[in-house]
Parts: structure tokens; sequence; C-alpha cells
């Protein structure tokens, strides 16, 4: 824009300034924006400051008229929309649109095998009994009144994992089916002394309140371990979807063993053999052979920008993605901007967390070559993530659906588009 100066290059009439069209307040930068002014070029090119009329701006101006009142709940901006991608059984974390490993709870993914049950708080009853020294009932605030323990964790389903031929598929299609939340509640090991748990006791069942009265079958170890009686998520009481007012959670392990509305575990010797660890939950592998109580979820990545359906401009680029592992931290995170010719080290962002979303980031100056990027996560065991192709030729070529954490391959084309190339 060239404004009317005199010898001296000082604007004559700042009312001879006209602007021609609308300025949007988000192209202006955070301190022009504050002091309503624009740098303008004057006719012999020289950068100078100009007023912006009141006029000048797309939206009403927020500073003219007082906002609503604080409210007893708050919301999201009205101009931010984050979605879960719903199916009849359930429904996907929006990956590509977060800033946090952590996932506001409403947006958490959800998987349920009969839908959500209403259950009251204060009818609600946890029965312990079978191989221990006493059968016992807990009510929500007898759980309470036990020390209370939060952590930060990821968890996933078993079946986590879509894709798409034509490319045209988000990370929420493809790795939607995983979330990350801080987690409060009981430590199950705190409910074991509590009963006392016999020694041959090695199994326990975990027997949800749903209408498919949801039961899987834990070894014990894992309850003296790690496992919790949450009913809390994200400081707030967990939500129906994730299975209030308690559920048992696993940290590490496939979602569907962390047995949500929990009501009853029993103390055995033995696995009980149920629905959903013999029709479902378990891998077809070589040799005609099934797979069984296989709980630890593998390391696994996924770039979350760029992806479908971003459209890059030549330039700077930050990868972005998360990486996770059911069997501990995650130790480093590995790009390939060349189509898996050549690696590179991510920067992983602090704290890395025992079995939790962790972020990574990689600087990349895309040249506007077509080429493909991927990423590839390394745990601590020493456990790196495969190809598909690595998977097939471990597993067979009949993989069941589940326990599947390829690594995703973005293709981007020369006009900027991203897509999702089938694994290989």
């Amino acid at each position: 824009m060239n404004l009317p100066v005199d010898k001296n290059n000082t604007i004559k009439d700042k009312a001879e300034i006209s602007f021609q069209q609308p300025f949007s307040r988000r192209k202006l930068l955070g301190g022009a924006a504050t002091a309503a002014v624009v740098l303008v070029q004057t006719a012999i090119g020289k950068t100078v400051q100009a007023a912006i009329p009141e006029g000048a701006f797309i939206h009403d101006d927020p500073t003219k008229k007082p906002g609503p009142l604080p409210s007893l709940l708050g919301s999201r901006s009205q101009f931010e929309k984050p979605v879960r991608l719903p199916s009849d059984t359930s429904s996907r974390t929006p990956l590509q649109d977060l800033y946090s490993t952590l996932t506001p709870a409403d947006l958490h993914y959800e998987r349920h095998h009969a839908g959500v049950p209403t259950i009251n708080p204060e009818a609600y009853e946890l029965y312990i009994h079978g191989l221990v020294e006493k059968s016992m009932k807990f009510t929500l605030a007898d759980l309470k009144r036990f020390p209370a323990f939060s952590r930060i964790c990821f968890l996933e389903c078993s079946g986590n994992y879509r894709s798409k031929a034509d490319g045209k598929i988000t990370p929420q299609g493809i790795a939607g089916l995983t979330s990350q939340s801080e987690w409060t509640g009981v430590m199950l090991s705190t409910l074991f002394r509590e009963v006392g748990v016999k020694p041959k006791a090695t199994w326990f069942l975990a027997e949800g309140s749903d209408a498919a009265v949801m039961t899987r079958s834990i070894p014990v170890a894992k309850g003296w371990h790690d496992a919790m009686i949450a009913y809390a998520q994200n400081g707030e009481a967990i939500r129906p979807e994730q299975g209030y007012p308690a559920r048992l959670f696993l940290p590490g392990w496939e979602g569907n063993t962390s047995v949500k509305w929990l009501r009853r575990l029993e103390l055995s010797d033995a696995p009980f053999m149920t629905r959903e660890e013999t029709s479902k939950y378990t891998e077809p592998i070589k040799d005609g052979k099934i797979r069984q109580f296989s709980f630890d979820m593998d390391a696994r990545s996924i770039i979350t920008f760029p992806a479908y359906p971003v459209q890059l401009e030549k330039g700077w680029i930050e990868i972005r993605g998360i990486a996770w592992s059911g069997r501990g931290k995650i130790s480093k995170v590995e790009v390939s901007t060349d189509a898996g010719k050549t690696w590179q080290v991510a920067r992983l962002q602090e704290p890395v967390l025992d079995k939790a979303h962790t972020y990574f980031r990689h600087l990349w100056q895309w040249n506007g070559n077509e080429t493909e990027i991927m990423s590839r996560a390394l745990d601590e065991t020493g456990y790196r993530q495969p190809t598909m192709s690595q998977l097939l030729a471990a597993r067979g070529e009949s993989t069941g659906g589940y326990h599947l954490n390829p690594i995703t391959t973005w293709l981007v084309k020369q006009d900027g588009q991203v897509l999702n190339k089938p694994d290989r």
C-alpha cells in the first residue's frame, strides 16, 4: 500500500489513507493488532506505521461490548470443534487436533460391547471373593477412603488399526483408538492386602456391569504390580463412557482388559476362559495356531503433522507426532523424510513417562519434491516398531486385526497434498 508523503517522507494527511480491503485480525501480528496499527509502504518504498480505521476490521470489535459472565461449566470456543469419529461400537480420538499428550476427557476414545450403563454411585459396590482370606464388598466411598494414587498413562484398543486404499485417512482414522489421561484411584494391591489374597491365587476375573457383562482373566501378578481401580480422570470423576463410577485400569495392556463399570473380582488358580478371551481378542499366527493372552501393547508411533488432509507449502516444517509402548518408556523415535532410505533421531518432549504417549518433533526443510515421511519407535526393552511386511513375516498372513503396530507412511506429493500410503 502506498501512502501520500511530502518531501521529508512524512505522511501528509492520515485521513487520505484508504484501505481498499478490510483486515482480518488473524492476519495481523499480535503487536500490530494490539496497537491498532499496520505496517505499510510509502510511495518511495519506506515502511511506516499507520492507524487502522475501526471499520477496516471484518469482525465485531470484542472491546466494544462485555462478554458472557462466568458460567457453571466451561466450554470450548465456538471456533474450536474437535470431534471423535463414531461407529457402532467405538469412537476415535482426533490425534491430529491435540496440542498435548493429554487427551481431554470428552475426546477420549470409546469402545463398548453393549453400550454405556447408567450406575448410581450411591448404590455402587465392588465385590472381591474367591481365593481370599475374607470376601469383601467396597462402596465407592470405601474406595476413596484408601490412599489415592495418580499416574499419566495411555489406553489403547488392541484393534487400533485402519487403512484406506485411496490414502485419504487421518491419524484419527488410522490409530485413534488410543488416548491418554491422568488416572486417579486406589492401587489394586491395596485391596488385595485388605482381602488377603491366598498364595495359590494366580489369576483373577474382572467383571463389568454393562449389558454384555464384559469379563477378562488377568494374572494376579499384574494386580500386585501396577493395576488400579480408577474413579477419576484428568482431575474429575471418570466419565460414564470410561467406566463411571469405577473401572479396572491396567497400564500398558490392551484396553479390553481394563474392564469398565467394574463390579466383581474373583481370585482363582487358573484363567476363566471367558468369551472375550476365546472367541475374541486372540490372534491367528503361523501353522494354524492362535496367540492368546497377548496383553502388552507393542511400541508404536505415528506422525500427526503433516498428515492427511494437510496441504503443505515448500519450506521449513516441524514434523510432529506421538510414540508409546506398553512395556515401558520410549527411548528413541527415528524419522525418515526420504521414504526410509535414511533415518534421523527426533527430539522427545520431556518428561518421557512409563507406558505413556510421548511427543516427538523433527525439523525438516521440504524442497517441493514428492517424498515419503515416516516414524518408528524404539522402547527401553530394545523393541523397534516394525513395518507391516515384518509383522506378516513374523505372524503369518492372517493377523486377526489385533495388535497391529506397523510404521505409518505419509506420501507428500509435489502439490503439497499429504496422503497415507498403504503399509508395506
